[in-house]
């Protein structure tokens, strides 16, 4: 086991907590698994080529990001989907859900929809509130409007406490409080994997809940380069436009909101790089301090859940080799929530 795992460095794996279950992405191949309430773990396989496989253009530095952050929003929405129509199959047997080799259910133009809507109200609801809402609050309750720096560390601010404040309420709601421990054991999973431990159980309890390159730990990242990259953005359109007001810039930063996402993906990769040296790990460790709020330790079985989808992305031995044998975008964070 631990030859092949050799064999196929430097390829990495990320994943994702979903309802009492994991999802977990290798290379060319997306699997969740999710346990039901008789114990039984239902598997979903789905090959997964990336835009960057497809078109190299979409692997230049910061442009991945941007894309591959797209790209994991859409899979976790779909892996979020499928583990709720799971817990749904409990409670109305007569629903049937996908399992085993993983086969999709039947998607209708009316399904897709529905999912093409999920994805843009997430995006809306997203950005209304960590975007919008702290520059409406700075605007209206600070007098900086005038003076970017100012006024974009305060945003900034504004930003961070929101998030902050979202996930210690989230996290007090039991459903949550086992979505945590799944994450936890996710990242306790990614690690055994990274090390080159045995993919046992046992193995991944012995890793750390805490990974640099969380998704959580991402989001941080982002709220920090947006003060950077915001300001500089409100003086070079102050040259322009004069005054800022707060519809000038919420017409101006949405745009950049893609590029801060690029720039913080590329350097949540250069952090994990180096997050043995004393700069990495000062960088690193919000992040890792984030994630005592939304990871939790994972028992016994979510760590099997959390291994059975990481043993079913990698796939089979045929298919560890053609992985192998083909240049792989490197997926750069774990567990996006």
């Amino acid at each position: 086991m631990n030859n092949e795992r050799e064999a196929l460095k430097p390829m990495a794996v990320g994943g994702q907590a979903v309802l009492e279950g994991v999802m977990m992405r290798a290379p060319g191949m997306v699997a969740t698994a999710v346990r039901r309430a008789n114990g039984e773990i239902v598997v979903k396989k789905e090959p997964q080529v990336s835009l960057g496989d497809k078109y190299p253009v979409f692997k230049l530095p910061i442009l991945r990001g941007a894309v591959g952050l797209i790209e994991m929003m859409v899979i976790g929405i779909r892996t979020l989907n499928f583990s709720a129509e799971v817990a749904m199959e409990e409670s109305d047997p007569a629903r049937s859900v996908a399992g085993g080799d993983g086969q999709k259910l039947s998607g209708s133009m009316k399904e897709n929809l529905r999912f093409g809507a999920t994805v843009a109200f997430s995006l809306a609801v997203g950005v209304a509130v960590f975007f919008v809402t702290p520059l409406a609050v700075t605007t209206f309750f600070f007098d900086v409007e005038q003076e970017p720096l100012w006024f974009n560390l305060i945003a900034g601010g504004v930003r961070i406490a929101l998030l902050l404040g979202y996930l210690a309420a989230i996290s007090l709601l039991k459903d949550i409080h086992r979505l945590f421990e799944y994450h936890g054991a996710e990242h306790k999973a990614v690690f055994a994997f990274e090390k080159g431990e045995p993919l046992t159980v046992e193995a991944a309890a012995r890793q750390s809940r805490f990974h640099p390159r969380c998704g959580t730990s991402f989001l941080l990242i982002v709220m920090f380069v947006a003060i950077v990259l915001f300001s500089v953005l409100d003086v070079a359109v102050m040259q322009w436009l004069g005054d800022l007001t707060v519809a000038i810039r919420i017409a101006t930063h949405l745009p950049l909101i893609p590029l801060v996402g690029g720039v913080s993906y590329e350097f949540i990769r250069l952090s994990a790089r180096h997050s043995e040296s004393f700069v990495g790990r000062c960088v690193v460790a919000p992040g890792l301090w984030l994630q005592r709020i939304t990871t939790r330790e994972p028992d016994g079985s979510q760590l099997e859940v959390a291994l059975v989808a990481l043993r079913s992305a990698l796939g089979t031995d045929a298919t560890r080799a053609a992985l192998q044998s083909r240049q792989s975008a490197v997926i750069g964070i774990v567990g996006v929530h």
